[in-house]
């Protein structure tokens, strides 16, 4: 039994590393917690009002970024829709410990928002190829000089040098149509109309290589001012929202503070919901969730995952991997921070507890997976899973000592006094990486990512991200749909 979880008792027996989770835990529970949120809310709305400033909103463009590409779409209807400013800024994408697989990310983009596009009534990056460098550079100066031409900061500098990275944005209702051309110059981006790209520069004009990169650089500094890493991202009152699958957070809060011009509509872009169909399958279909017992997104997806594959009757296998800070892969501050709020915003949207959060990383971690196959072996390995996540993300266990492992144990069903005789036992490493291998040859890497095989064992959805579950259970319909049509 590994020494770590040899009986132990409280704060004054922990190691220094288990001491500072179990602090960083604390701190990371307030901050998720959503009276912080409301807290947060309430003080930069009485700052707005007593300053007299109207509702800003700051979104940041990619414009390789299939993500972005939809977001563009919004941008005219959501400043016409509520009473706001709206700021725009042209972005690269994630760099440094901010971003894993750079490739990987902008193809699954491109992917992945082909699929959601026509459930928003949104044009989708369906482009055969990626675009190419040359491309991206002449839509960066298209929108740059967009940009230009409506901000009214000085474009250059004494020495003549092109204009300032505060320069780097416009506000919309001043400055020039972003709004609607940075989706007309994604359309002709994305489907490789060189044509039509050369044509929107003739009439629009083109930024400066300097003056391009000015803005791009301008951005990028803004983003990194707020705490943010990725393009597609909106941006109000201390919080951020990604793309069309957190605007309606946005849409939400701008109504409750009176800011909708049109109450009475619906959304502009509604969540889904997972709605389960009316078709049952008998094990034909098969849904893989690859999941890793750090990811608070997998805390808030488990369950809802085996739920949906028993009341749909597909065939579930979960393929457990190693969280990525434990195969070395770092994380920045930032990126954490918006993880586990975006993650607490997301499990407080679909009624799912979470929040109250005990690191499980390292030894507690290694532990549960070394017991994953021996509780396969008994049935119980989705609810090893599920007991462990909840203990982590609801109820703050601490798992570094036996009597939390234990509990984990018992409330999946398994036997302890056996359980404990088998932590820390080899086999389990083999597994886990096998199953890593498979989810980077699907294109995904990220937890958790789900993959849909027809009945011939064939990949027929490959996505990435809880928040896609919805589609998943669309799918599956469609999938059983089909097969009785055939």
């Amino acid at each position: 039994m590994a020494e770590q979880f040899k009986e132990q008792g409280g704060m004054a027996t922990m190691d220094p590393s288990a001491a500072f989770r179990w602090l960083s835990s604390k701190v990371m529970s307030k901050v998720i917690s959503p009276q912080r949120q409301i807290k947060i809310r309430e003080k930069v709305e009485k700052r707005r009002q007593l300053s007299g400033a109207r509702h800003v909103v700051e979104y940041f463009h990619q414009v390789e970024d299939g993500y972005s590409h939809l977001a563009a779409q919004t941008l005219k209807s959501l400043s016409a829709r509520y009473d706001i400013d709206l700021q725009c800024h042209l972005v690269t994408g994630p760099s440094g410990n901010n971003i894993v697989e750079p490739d990987l990310l902008l193809k699954l983009s491109q992917y992945d928002a082909s699929f959601i596009a026509p459930h928003y009534g949104l044009e989708a990056p369906d482009g055969k190829q990626a675009p190419d460098a040359d491309s991206i550079q002449l839509a960066e100066s298209i929108l740059a000089a967009v940009l230009l031409s409506g901000s009214s900061l000085s474009t250059s500098n004494a020495s003549g040098s092109s204009l300032s990275a505060s320069s780097s944005s416009a506000t919309m209702s001043e400055g020039a149509d972003f709004t609607s051309l940075a989706a007309e110059v994604g359309s002709a981006l994305w489907s490789g109309d060189k044509v039509a790209l050369n044509n929107l520069a003739e009439k629009y004009g083109c930024a400066s290589p300097g003056q391009r990169a000015a803005f791009l650089e301008g951005g990028n500094a803004r983003r990194a001012e707020l705490k943010h890493y990725s393009g597609a991202m909106f941006y109000y009152g201390e919080e951020w929202y990604w793309g069309v699958d957190r605007l309606h957070y946005l849409e939400t809060r701008l109504a409750e503070l009176g800011a909708d011009l049109s109450p009475q509509k619906p959304l502009l872009m509604p969540r889904f919901e997972v709605e389960v169909g009316k078709q049952k399958d008998n094990g034909s279909l098969t849904l893989e969730i690859y999941a890793s017992l750090r990811s608070p997104y997998t805390a808030v997806v488990f369950d809802r995952t085996v739920t949906l594959a028993e009341q749909t009757g597909v065939n579930l296998v979960v393929r457990p991997v190693l969280p990525m800070v434990m195969r070395g892969v770092p994380a920045t501050r930032e990126k954490g921070m918006y993880i586990f709020t975006d993650a607490a915003r997301e499990a407080r949207s679909a009624k799912v507890p979470f929040g109250n959060f005990y690191d499980p990383i390292g030894e507690p971690a290694r532990s549960c997976y070394s017991l994953y196959p021996w509780a396969c072996e008994q049935g119980r390995g989705n609810q090893l899973v599920s007991s462990f996540l909840n203990s982590a993300f609801i109820e703050g266990i601490n798992m570094n000592n036996s009597r939390g492992l234990k509990k984990v144990v018992e409330k999946a069903g398994l036997d302890w006094s056996v359980a404990k005789t088998l932590v820390g036992q080899s086999g389990w490493q083999e597994i886990l990486e096998n199953n890593r291998l498979a989810m980077y040859e699907a294109g995904l890497w990220g937890v958790p990512s789900f993959r849909l095989l027809n009945k011939q064992g064939e990949s027929v959805l490959a996505l990435w991200g809880q928040d896609r579950l919805w589609l998943v259970a669309r799918e599956i319909q469609r999938q059983l749909a089909k097969d009785i049509k055939i």
